[in-house]
């Protein structure tokens, strides 16, 4: 999907928006006062809040795999470059929702109306996950001996540790500093011994 400069103008104002008022709250009148445009312009770009909605998972999505396959390929150990693709992956999709008293309701809506988005990047995002570790593994940066794990596996308990981090933080916990404990954790597990 390709976004225009009066679209993108557009998902930008609505993400308050959503954020404030959660999505069923928010109404296209809502968005177009935010976007400082007309409700007649908005309807020339968006037909729904759903499909406006959709298209920001899209956008969001795509911009933030882009952003984490730099992360990956970037300096670093294997697991700096983890750790950075966690914050990214994290600062730019789960952050921008956090902070919401409706951010459940908000992931709800994202998955009623953009499950495929938001599969698709999952699968992508282990993927490059479980590349990053292979070769952190190959360069002997890793060991995975000790956990007894492949790095397909592996990389699906990150991802599910950070759904779990995502979702404590509405419990008083911070995202930044759960995941920094995660990837200490990590790191201990990981590490070969003379690296420690």
């Amino acid at each position: 999907m390709q976004f225009d400069q009066k679209m993108s103008h557009i998902l930008d104002a609505a993400l308050p928006v959503f954020v404030r008022f959660g999505f069923q709250k928010t109404s296209m009148i809502d968005i177009a006062r935010a976007a400082g445009i007309s409700r007649a312009s908005l309807y020339q770009s968006f037909k729904s809040k759903e499909e406006l909605f959709r298209a920001g998972s899209i956008r969001a999505h795509t911009r933030t795999l882009d952003n984490v396959a730099k992360v990956l390929a970037g300096q670093g150990s294997a697991l700096d470059r983890v750790e950075m693709a966690i914050t990214v992956f994290q600062r730019e999709l789960i952050a921008p929702f956090g902070g919401s008293a409706d951010a459940d309701e908000l992931f709800a809506a994202n998955m009623a109306l953009a499950a495929d988005v938001t599969l698709e990047a999952r699968t992508k995002l282990l993927n490059m996950l479980t590349e990053a570790l292979i070769a952190g593994s190959e360069n002997k940066e890793i060991t995975l001996e000790p956990l007894q794990a492949q790095p397909a596996q592996l990389a699906h308990i990150i991802f599910a540790a950070m759904d779990g981090i995502k979702h404590a933080q509405r419990g008083g916990h911070k995202l930044e500093n759960d995941t920094k404990v995660f990837m200490r954790l990590l790191r201990v597990a990981l590490m070969p011994q003379q690296g420690r």
